[in-house]
């Protein structure tokens, strides 16, 4: 099969790996891609948030199957421009994909099928958002209602945080917000995967979205994550798809935009209860990347069975390992960060341990950071404190001064 994933971050670098290793893939594009991927993919310009240039691009070029990795591609429509091409293609429509760019949309899809979540109040008035966030007091949870590259979120802990989350969010993101009660508990990333009919769980993972060390300093995109996540256990899943994933999936075909893709849910669980605190539309990064590492060539079975209807017939087959990644940031992200740093001691090749791109680009012979979040250290081992070992010594070995990664991804469950 000729193979075309869209985006260039770390989770396409795990998919394009992954991907790269079942027998099925002849050729694989990745567009834009980065200095990691051009190692198992070509990697070509393309508009990828163009739906019609993209699916032009894929009948010219005999493309068999379209995998979009990033939200904003998903989010104005490209899936639908690729079927409508008559090309497979793995990602939900642009309706479906509402549940991410609309958070005020999962709420609503929650309140009718009654699947648990935190209550919430939706704003686009920023003096009714101020008057409410100080009626209800800290602590609190800010919300960008639509898209924010994983950044639009604010767990704030006293009421000038918040305060301050809510002038952010309407500044930077649009003049809408989402105010949520404060849910206690832990978390975890649960992916299901849907072709409109069938929901099979795929994969679990818990990630660190705090900046530093002791879940200290702003959110991130994450800093970091385990797989699999020891708080899902067989009666919290079981839990999850019966009171969430599955109602909300029925919820969205009765609305007519059937679910067709990989459900991320953003769980958080107290006393074995688990509450939604959010779904996205797409793998996340860097949970993708762990979870990658486990499963490796099967995921391209996995993803057509779901985007060609057949994943009635499809199972996820799990070692019994534990998988562990750690991300290489550039100093001062989330904030200002500087890019076209070099970066050595990646050449190392081992097949328990993966250094995935996210961040990068070429600068003639060196690979340079190109981003926020840059590297992302995966290895997988018998135990999670194997995997653990063996990420944390990898990332010693990686030479760049400009940058910077937690100590204690994993600490909680090692």
């Amino acid at each position: 099969m000729k193979i075309l994933i869209l985006g260039g971050g770390g989770r396409e670098h795990a998919l394009a790996w992954a991907i790269s290793q079942n027998p099925k893939c002849s050729t694989l594009l990745c567009a834009p891609g980065n200095a990691g991927i051009a190692d198992v993919a070509e990697c070509i310009e393309l508009d990828i948030e163009d739906g019609a240039a993209v699916a032009r691009y894929a009948v010219d070029n005999a493309v068999d199957f379209v995998i979009i990795g990033p939200e904003a591609p998903l989010a104005v429509g490209v899936a639908d421009a690729v079927r409508a091409a008559g090309i497979l293609c793995f990602g939900p429509g642009a309706d479906a994909a509402h549940l991410e760019s609309s958070k005020s949309f999962t709420k609503e899809i929650c309140a009718a099928c009654g699947a648990p979540t935190a209550d919430s109040a939706f704003f686009t008035d920023l003096e009714k958002a101020r008057a409410h966030v100080e009626a209800q007091g800290a602590p609190i949870v800010i919300k960008a209602d639509g898209l924010a590259a994983g950044k639009g979120v604010t767990v704030a802990m006293d009421l000038p945080e918040a305060l301050a989350a809510l002038g952010d969010i309407f500044n930077a993101h649009g003049a809408a917000v989402l105010v949520e009660e404060f849910m206690e508990g832990e978390e975890a990333s649960f992916f299901v995967l849907s072709d409109g009919k069938t929901a099979l769980p795929m994969g679990t993972a818990q990630d660190h979205k705090r900046a530093y060390d002791g879940d200290q300093g702003p959110n991130t995109g994450g800093m970091g994550a385990y797989s699999p996540a020891p708080v899902m256990t067989p009666d919290v899943t079981q839990k999850t798809m019966d009171e969430i994933v599955r109602p909300t999936l029925r919820e969205m075909a009765a609305r007519e935009m059937p679910f067709q893709g990989v459900l991320f849910v953003g769980l958080m669980i107290k006393a074995g209860q688990p509450r939604l605190i959010e779904y996205n539309v797409r793998f996340g990064d860097p949970e993708i990347q762990a979870i990658a590492m486990r499963l490796g060539g099967q995921m391209l079975d996995l993803l057509l069975a779901t985007s060609d209807g057949t994943l009635a017939e499809a199972t996820v087959n799990w070692a019994d390992d534990h998988a562990l990644t750690i991300v290489m940031a550039a100093a001062g992200y989330p904030g200002d960060y500087a890019k076209g740093e070099v970066i050595s001691g990646l050449g190392e090749r081992s097949p328990q341990v993966k250094v995935f791109h996210a961040g990068t680009a070429m600068d003639g012979e060196n690979v340079v950071s190109n981003g926020g979040r840059v590297l992302a250290v995966t290895a997988r081992g018998e135990s999670l404190k194997d995997a653990h070992a063996r990420a944390y010594a990898r990332l010693k070995r990686i030479d760049w001064p400009g940058g910077f990664a937690r100590s204690d991804i994993g600490y909680r469950a090692l």
